[in-house]
C-alpha cells in the first residue's frame, strides 16, 4: 500500500485547513488543490430560497469506509498524488460554514492534482452516505443526495 499520507474523517469539529495541509504535505510537495463546500444562505438555482442552517448526518463507519474508497480510487487514477484529505462535517451548520473539504497534494500543479480533487468531491457526493436537512423560513426539507449504492459498494 502507499506510504503517502491519507486523511479521511467525519467530524463535528471545525475543518482546520492548515492542520490538514500539514498532514498531507511532504518535502517533495509543490502543489495542493483544495475544494471546500460551504453552507449557502441563499440558493438561486431551481426554486430560489433562503437557508437558516443545515443539519448533516452520517452513518460514520460506512461513510469513512467510503471515503477511504474514494482516496484509493484517486491513488489508482493519479499515482503521482502525494497526500489526500477528505473531511465531511456533520451537525448543525450555518451559512458561510465549510461543510466538506477535499485536498490533494503533488510535486507539481500539472500532474492532475486539480482533476484528482474534483474527482474526490464528485465521488464523495456519489457514494458517501451523508444526509442533509435544510432548515429555512419555509420549513424543513431533506435534500436528496446522489448516493445510490451499486452492487459491492
Amino acid at each position: 500500500m502507499s506510504s503517502f499520507p491519507t486523511v479521511y474523517s467525519i467530524t463535528e469539529s471545525e475543518i482546520d485547513l492548515n492542520d490538514l495541509l500539514a498532514q498531507i504535505t511532504l518535502t517533495s510537495t509543490g502543489a495542493a488543490a483544495i475544494f471546500t463546500g460551504m453552507v449557502r444562505g441563499e440558493t438561486k438555482r431551481g426554486d430560489a430560497h433562503d437557508t437558516e442552517y443545515l443539519e448533516y448526518e452520517a452513518y460514520v463507519p460506512m461513510a469513512e469506509a467510503k471515503m477511504k474508497q474514494v482516496a484509493d480510487e484517486i491513488r489508482e487514477r493519479w499515482p503521482v498524488i502525494e497526500g489526500i484529505a477528505i473531511v465531511q462535517r456533520i451537525g448543525k451548520l450555518y451559512p458561510k460554514t465549510p461543510t466538506v473539504l477535499i485536498a490533494c497534494t503533488a510535486a507539481h500543479r500539472d500532474t492532475g492534482v486539480f482533476d484528482a480533487a474534483r474527482y474526490g468531491i464528485d465521488r464523495l457526493k456519489e457514494i458517501v452516505p451523508v444526509w442533509k436537512k435544510e432548515i429555512g423560513p419555509g420549513g424543513t426539507e431533506w435534500v436528496e443526495g446522489e448516493y445510490i449504492p451499486k452492487p459491492g459498494e
